[in-house]
C-alpha cells in the first residue's frame, strides 16, 4: 500500500487489536495455569486452522492458487519458531506473571532489527544497533541478573521474543517473493497439526465454565488477527506500529486488576527503557540507513 485509506480508523483498529492481544493473554493465564499449556494452545491453533481455511476458500484466485507457495520448508520452519514462542510466553504467564513476561517480551521489535542484518542483508546504523543495545539494557534493568529474583523461568519470555523475532523475519524473507496469504496461511495449519501431536496427550475435562473460557480465549485469537488484516488496509504498517506497544499498558493493567500482580519499579524502569529505544528505532525507519 503507497498511501494511507483512513489513518484514523487504521490507528483505532491496531489499539482494538492490541487490546485483544491483551484481553487474550489474561485468558491465557488463567487456562494454563488450569490446564496444560500444550492443551489449551492446542485448540487455539484448531480453532485458527478453521479460520485460515475458511479465508482460503473464500480467495477470489481459489484455495489452491492461494496457498501455493516455493517455501514450504521455510513456513515448516516458521510455524515451529510461532509455536514454540506462543508455547514459552504463554508458560512464563503463569510462572513469572503477565507484567515481567510482556515487559521482557516487548524488546522483540528491537531482535527483529538485529536480525535483520545478517538474515535479509538489512545496512544496519549505528544509530539501529543503539537501540537495539539500549533495549537489552532495559532487559536486563527488569531482570535484575545478581540481585536475587533472578530465575531460570524470567529467561523464558526473553527466549520467546527470539523465537517470535527469527518467525518475523522469516515472514519478511517469504514475503519478498510470494504473496503475504501463505505467510499467513501455512503456519496456522502447519502448527495445527504440530500441537495436536505436543497437546493431546494433555487432553483433559474441563471445567464447564473453563470451557467458556476457552471458547472465548479462542474467538480472541481470531479477532486479533482480523483487526491487525483490516488496520493494514487502512494504513501503512509503520505508521502504526507504536501504538502496538499500549499493549504493555493494556496486559499490566489486567495483571493488576484480576490477577493482583504488582507493578515493580524496576520493571517500570526496564520497561520504559525497552519501549523508548523501540520506539526511537522506529522513528530511524523513516530515515535512510
Amino acid at each position: 500500500m503507497s498511501s494511507s485509506r483512513n489513518p484514523t480508523l487504521g490507528i483505532w483498529l491496531m489499539i482494538a487489536a492490541v487490546a485483544t492481544f491483551a484481553a487474550q493473554d489474561g485468558f491465557a493465564r488463567h487456562l494454563a495455569g488450569e490446564y496444560g499449556t500444550f492443551m489449551v494452545i492446542m485448540i487455539r491453533y484448531w480453532v485458527f486452522a478453521g479460520f485460515v481455511l475458511l479465508l482460503a476458500l473464500r480467495r477470489p484466485e481459489g484455495p489452491r492458487a492461494a496457498v501455493r507457495s516455493g517455501r514450504l520448508p521455510t513456513h515448516v520452519l516458521r510455524s515451529i519458531l510461532l509455536i514454540a514462542e506462543i508455547c514459552l510466553i504463554v508458560w512464563s504467564y503463569t510462572l513469572v506473571g503477565l507484567i515481567n513476561s510482556l515487559s521482557v517480551f516487548m524488546v522483540c521489535p528491537l531482535l527483529i532489527v538485529a536480525f535483520s542484518g545478517p538474515i535479509l542483508g538489512e545496512q544496519i546504523s549505528w544509530q539501529r544497533w543503539a537501540a537495539v543495545g539500549a533495549g537489552l539494557v532495559g532487559v536486563l534493568v527488569i531482570l535484575r541478573p545478581g540481585m536475587g529474583v533472578f530465575s531460570w523461568a524470567s529467561l523464558m519470555p526473553l527466549a520467546a521474543a527470539l523465537l517470535f523475532a527469527l518467525y518475523s523475519v522469516l515472514t519478511r524473507l517469504t514475503t519478498r517473493d510470494e504473496p503475504t496469504f501463505p505467510a499467513f496461511f501455512w503456519p496456522g495449519v502447519i502448527g495445527a497439526v504440530l500441537m495436536t501431536g505436543l497437546g493431546l496427550p494433555e487432553l483433559e475435562p474441563m471445567k464447564p465454565a473453563d470451557m467458556g473460557l476457552l471458547a472465548i480465549y479462542c474467538g480472541l485469537s481470531i479477532l486479533s488477527h482480523w483487526l491487525i488484516l483490516k488496520c493494514y488496509e487502512q494504513v501503512e504498517a509503520a505508521r502504526v506500529q507504536p501504538y502496538s506497544y499500549l499493549q504493555l499498558v493494556f496486559t499490566t493493567g489486567i495483571g493488576m486488576a484480576v490477577y493482583g500482580e504488582v507493578l515493580e519499579l524496576p520493571v517500570a524502569i526496564g520497561s520504559a527503557i525497552v519501549v523508548g529505544a523501540g520506539l526511537y528505532a522506529l522513528s530511524l525507519e523513516r530515515k535512510p540507513a
